[in-house]
């Protein structure tokens, strides 16, 4: 039986030798690639800010357009890495052909992503107002949202407060010991050092000099954070600081704790373009609202949005009161304990909530179910208030049981703050149906956008300190903001024209 010869595909070469010298080395990508498409966009960006900080003396730089290009390109294709980057610039077509053939070195990339970060900012800024204009945002409705990104530090190399102060003490005890012992073998003629120069101790003060500056450094980086953070409060002896980022702090939940910053966006509902960015120092999110407006105020030259919707993280008396200054009509969720049941009290066993409670905001006390009033028997400096009850009204009470949790036989408590007013004209706000439909549109405005974002692999960031973390995580809001961009020209809501980008009438 004669074998029979298979019919393989042949090497494209033979029919056509001159593919291995192309006339344009571009042409052998896809002439619907995507890099063909981000160098459009990416033409739009204005760089003249950065450009001033260079000098005409010296050796010629790689032009700043150039490198922004490069490095959001990266970042919108999941390449962080300055190394990686460069790598990509010398042997990936689409990448060289953003890069226009050159491929800077991994240290000029990186560089220019940590001495820019203000550029960075601005970066960002021009993508949002680029958007705004291609009518792919509209601040009809935004979302906010945070999210932790780890920082470039490890919590291996970190003390608390309190090892700090006492470590400190420990190294300048030590000192004192060396310089004692050095002016003793200075005085004294012993044999044992006839021979040797008597430098061995001077280097061990030199150690122990060289690490209570850092131990010093890092405790007075501490005392300055936390004062900025929460001021006039005495600092817990467990809050920590890492030596590598001493601006990151400690986040996490269910065990998960590492150094982080808490990003926060501010998504508009159209396209998912993000209209605001900012990275906050506070694991929670109780103060990021008045932030997060003036950012959104910032980007779109003075706007703001009409609606506004945030998690329950967000319901807090500064933040509402931020949203009521600002005007801008908001949703957010309220808490277990801030709804009301409508289950009668009389036919069920549950426990009695806040809002079983009715607030009197011109007595500023609360009435509880059995009739008795809870009038402010304390409040801080910072507007938090305690109501309480009276003892021995309580211990007559039917609802008792289901009310006071005290094991020493007092009073029912209710905290709250002096922004209480607000929370119950947004749990009233929220009880509307309307309110919920608003509120129900959040999770697909911003909560993809993250995913989206992680999903490309930044999880972390590459440098260090609160300053170029935040310039950073504007170049990922701007990469996110473009490959947004592309796409609307991709779905044909946007096309370019003589050199500039326009939206396409629907």
């Amino acid at each position: 039986m004669s074998k029979q010869t298979i019919p393989f595909k042949k090497s494209p070469i033979e029919h056509d030798p001159d593919i291995l010298s192309p006339s344009n080395l571009f042409d052998l990508l896809p002439k619907d690639h995507d890099c063909y498409i981000y160098k459009e966009i990416l033409q739009q960006l204005d760089t003249t800010e950065v450009e001033r900080k260079y000098s005409p003396e010296g050796q010629h730089a790689y032009h700043p357009k150039l490198l922004v290009s490069i490095l959001i390109y990266a970042y919108s294709h999941g390449v962080f890495s300055a190394r990686e980057i460069e790598r990509r610039c010398g042997q990936d077509l689409a990448f060289m052909y953003i890069c226009e053939m050159h491929c800077p070195n991994f240290r000029v990339l990186s560089d220019f992503r940590k001495d820019n970060s203000e550029f960075f900012h601005d970066c960002f800024k021009q993508t949002v107002r680029l958007a705004i204009e291609l009518k792919l945002a509209s601040l009809g409705h935004i979302s906010l949202d945070g999210s932790k990104f780890k920082a470039n530090s490890s919590k291996h190399k970190a003390m608390s407060y309190k090892r700090l102060k006492e470590k400190e003490a420990e190294l300048t005890a030590e000192i004192e010991e060396l310089v004692e012992q050095a002016a003793r073998c200075d005085r004294e003629e012993d044999a044992a050092y006839q021979e040797r120069t008597g430098y061995e101790i001077p280097e061990d003060l030199k150690h122990k000099e060289k690490r209570l500056e850092t131990v010093q450094a890092a405790k007075q980086a501490l005392e300055e954070r936390e004062e900025a953070l929460n001021p006039g409060k005495t600092i817990e002896e467990k809050k920590q600081i890492s030596f590598a980022d001493k601006d990151a702090r400690i986040m996490g939940k269910q065990g998960n704790f590492d150094y982080r910053y808490n990003a926060q966006i501010s998504v508009d509902s159209d396209h998912q373009i993000i209209v605001g960015q900012h990275l906050s120092q506070h694991a929670n999110d109780k103060q990021e609202v008045a932030p997060a407006l003036e950012n959104v105020r910032a980007a779109t030259d003075g706007r703001l949005p009409e609606k506004m919707s945030a998690d329950n993280g967000y319901l807090s008396g500064d933040n509402l009161e931020a949203l009521e200054d600002s005007g801008v009509d908001c949703y957010i969720a309220t808490s277990k304990g801030e709804k009301k049941d409508e289950t009668p009290l009389d036919e069920s066993a549950r426990k009695l909530l806040k809002a079983d409670f009715e607030y009197d905001p011109k007595e500023d006390c609360f009435t509880c179910p059995g009739g008795q009033i809870l009038v402010v028997v304390g409040e801080t400096k910072n507007g938090e208030k305690t109501y309480q009850g009276r003892a021995e009204t309580c211990a007559a009470c039917p609802y008792r049981s289901r009310c006071c949790q005290s094991k020493k036989g007092e009073a029912r408590t209710i905290n709250t703050d002096d922004k209480e007013p607000l929370r119950q004209r947004m749990n009233a706000k929220m009880e509307q149906q309307e309110a919920k439909d608003v509120y129900k549109k959040r999770k697909s405005i911003v909560e993809p956008v993250f995913g989206q974002i992680k999903n490309t692999g930044f999880r972390g960031f590459g440098v260090r300190g609160k300053e170029k973390a935040a310039g950073e995580f504007s170049l990922v809001c701007a990469a996110h903001n473009i490959k947004k961009i592309s796409k609307a020209i991709i779905k044909g809501f946007v096309r370019p024209e003589s050199g500039k980008l326009v939206a396409n009438p629907i």
